[in-house]
């Protein structure tokens, strides 16, 4: 009965604080150490908020490092990905494109997908898309402690990632609050633990529940 007890407790230990230790550490550790790769087949622009066709501080953030890397040759294609908000006139997708195609990259350098609210929705949109056209390197310009969640769902579904962070804005490493590594600590934990299991939790549930609970056990 004693030896029950003990590993009812071990696990309990486990589960309560090695874990979120672990998605918090592994979160940390991508943003800063990336893998980067020198080449790649296409770079992504994962989707985030715009207003009306204009990108919003962090879709922006983005695509100036998805500018600012292609433009370094290293790689020669940029796909951008991202549905719209209800009531929006346009896309994140849509949006991104009109950026880049505005700032130097010519249009055919540029592929739009609108598709997915969510990191794991427009993951699979641009897998799909890669797969079409047959490459399978990517580098995601996304939020520094965003990295290893998008890598992770890019790699599980057959894509060689590595991530660039963004270097302006308001999500560099730098200037990123703790609060956003929490977050993508728990959207990481929820992905890993049931994600993986086809238990799809949008991002924004993770950010109010899983979250909230990491969070809880760091104070």
């Amino acid at each position: 009965m004693f030896k029950l007890i003990r590993r009812v407790i071990s696990l309990f230990v486990a589960i309560i604080i090695i874990i979120p230790t672990y998605a918090l550490f592994v979160t940390w550790h991508s943003a800063k150490n990336p893998g980067f790769r020198t080449s790649a087949e296409v770079i992504v622009v994962p989707g985030a908020a715009q207003l009306n066709g204009a990108p919003g501080d962090v879709l922006l953030a983005r695509l100036v490092e998805a500018k600012r890397i292609k433009d370094k040759g290293y790689a020669p294609l940029i796909i951008t990905v991202g549905a719209g908000a209800p009531g929006d006139r346009t896309t994140e997708a849509a949006a991104g494109k009109y950026w880049l195609t505005h700032h130097g990259i010519a249009k055919s350098k540029v592929v739009s997908i609108p598709q997915g609210r969510d990191t794991l929705s427009q993951t699979q949109a641009y897998i799909k898309e890669m797969r079409a056209r047959k490459i399978y390197n990517v580098i995601i310009a996304t939020d520094a402690y965003h990295c290893q969640r998008a890598m992770t769902m890019a790699n599980d579904l057959g894509a060689v990632a590595t991530c660039s962070p963004v270097q302006t804005g308001p999500n560099t490493l730098q200037n990123s609050h703790l609060r956003y590594l929490i977050r993508e600590a728990g959207a990481y934990l929820a992905y890993i633990s049931l994600g993986r299991r086809g238990i799809h939790i949008s991002d924004h549930l993770t950010n109010s529940g899983l979250v909230r609970y990491v969070h809880d056990f760091i104070q």
